[in-house]
């Protein structure tokens, strides 16, 4: 690697820092026949620590191993696109023996499955073609039951499922077809821990006890400072006292953020020399500025209400009784019922999360940006 602080995606063990207990948690669970639900906020690792699991010998060897991000799915008929074209990206690379058993079950697709030069399947199935998801969903599932290995199925995001309109019963229908799977075992992961633990710990719910929950928390401090270090001395380089204490404050050690600076920070930094704490800011403010016509256009397309709300959000950092007429005087707001009515917007976008009864700005660098532009 040129930059060992890789910021998108799965590397490889030497670039993934600690998640040594998580590791062997999650890899013991699924080898022993659970499925497991992962919580956590978003950027903070948990599709690479998935990546990472599948990675070890003890899967790899002896498991398929798929991973499916639903994160922009809408419907029950999206979610089984992705699901088969995961299963078929993965399969093509194996050999014509393993993907072709796939493709003999997907009989209500066979015949929209494209071949590329090599005479390797690609999966280039528009959603139309899907004309019944329940069936195509049946035979993944068959497919599964009777592959040659066990399966392993990591589905990212899994809370998106509750918004599906297509279909009321998709809890109902995906329990289903998991209860019934003997070769298969599934990691449900996601971001959204309120819509994540009614999925699961409401006995109202057809998900309720039927998984193991891992929480996942940050990387300790230490391990990322000792991580980081090491990537500088292997480099010639030399990390100054404090650097990643600072960062791990500044973005509330969110590894996505960590990785994203240091990777800056590695980079500006010459072989032989000492990377101080004072180039952070530089690094902060060259990053904000790359972004910033993204941020302006973002900004202006947020109705006003929400805009005002946010830049508050934004300006109090980590903001907590948004709704009291202290916080509404403060910054000039119409009332504590518009502030919680622009709250549930911005929500929804994803542009705010609440965190341990606080609002913050989902995307730090974007929250950066906002207090510190001109008006």
């Amino acid at each position: 690697m040129t930059n060992p602080f890789v910021t998108s995606g799965y590397a490889g063990r030497e670039y993934f820092c600690d998640r040594v207990q998580e590791t062997e948690k999650l890899v013991s669970l699924l080898t022993n026949g659970n499925n497991v639900a992962l919580i956590s906020p978003r950027r903070i690792g948990k599709t690479d620590l998935i990546r990472h699991c599948f990675a070890q010998e003890a899967v790899s060897d002896k498991y398929h191993t798929f991973v499916i991000d639903i994160y922009a799915t809408n419907s029950l008929r999206d979610f089984v696109n992705l699901f088969g074209k995961a299963i078929l990206d993965t399969l093509r690379s194996k050999g014509k023996k393993i993907w072709e058993r796939f493709l003999q079950t997907l009989s209500s697709l066979r015949a929209e499955i494209k071949f590329d030069a090599d005479g390797k399947p690609i999966w280039s199935i528009g959603l139309g073609a899907i004309t019944n998801p329940t069936i195509t969903l049946d035979e993944i599932f068959a497919y599964l039951d009777n592959a040659d290995k066990p399966c392993l199925i990591a589905i990212d995001e899994f809370q998106q499922i509750t918004r599906y309109n297509d279909d009321k019963n998709v809890e109902a229908t995906l329990r289903t077809y998991i209860q019934r799977s003997s070769n298969a075992h599934f990691v449900f992961a996601g971001s959204q821990r309120h819509l994540m633990s009614a999925m699961f710990a409401s006995p109202s719910r057809p998900f309720y006890q039927s998984v193991a929950i891992l929480n996942l928390k940050n990387i300790p401090m230490e391990k990322y400072e000792e991580f980081a270090a090491h990537h500088f001395q292997q480099a010639g380089k030399r990390l100054g006292q404090g650097v990643v204490k600072r960062l791990y404050e500044q973005f509330d050690g969110i590894t996505y953020y960590l990785q994203r600076m240091m990777n800056y920070l590695f980079l500006s930094t010459p072989v032989g020399q000492t990377c101080p704490t004072e180039a952070i800011d530089s690094a902060i403010a060259e990053i904000v500025a790359d972004s910033a016509d993204t941020y302006t256009s973002l900004l202006m397309q947020i109705p006003e209400k929400q805009r005002m709300v946010l830049l508050a959000i934004a300006s109090e950092g980590h903001s907590r009784n948004v709704s009291s007429g202290a916080f509404v005087k403060k910054y000039h707001l119409q009332s504590p019922s518009t502030v919680l009515s622009a709250i549930k917007g911005l929500l929804e976008k994803d542009l705010v999360t609440q965190e341990d009864g606080a609002y913050i700005v989902y995307d730090r660098l974007f929250s950066l940006w906002l207090t510190k532009r001109k008006p």
